[in-house]
């Protein structure tokens, strides 16, 4: 087998959980074949290096071995080589040391524990300006 279609490899590869997954992520341009973005039909070649966005991170795989079955977790390195370069992953390691949550539109409210976490992050808190005794009453009188 010298070709697989793309989004079978992906999904035989583990890089998708679903191979649906795996489709939504090409149609909506996340997956490129030397800076080209792909249909899911495309036909993929030992030798190609393939680059998946995944955000904040931009993976690339290079093909060692065409299959269209996915394969046990430890037959992987025969797949593929992992070729991201190692600054794609200090941008992972800064987004996950920074400690800001960016949330996606339409996930929710945040936790009780994120929502303090945003609370420390954006300020400190307003605790103990409670206690000023505002007097608003009329000194003219």
């Amino acid at each position: 087998m010298n070709e697989a279609r793309i989004d079978k490899w992906l999904w035989a590869a583990r890089i998708f959980k679903t191979r649906s997954i795996a489709v939504d992520a090409i149609k909506n341009g996340r997956v490129t074949i030397q800076g080209v973005n792909v249909k899911p039909s495309r036909m993929v070649k030992e030798g190609e290096v393939v680059s998946v966005r995944k955000p904040p991170v931009t993976y690339s795989f290079k093909i060692l071995k065409t299959i269209e079955q996915r394969v046990g977790a430890k037959l992987l390195p025969e797949i593929y080589e992992n070729v991201t370069p190692a600054d794609q992953y200090e941008l992972l390691e800064m987004n996950r040391i920074s400690g800001f949550v960016n949330r996606q539109r339409g996930t929710g409210r945040p936790t009780k524990k994120e929502r303090r976490a945003l609370d420390e992050f954006v300020g400190p808190s307003l605790e103990g300006y409670g206690d000023f005794d505002f007097d608003f009453d009329d000194e003219e009188e």
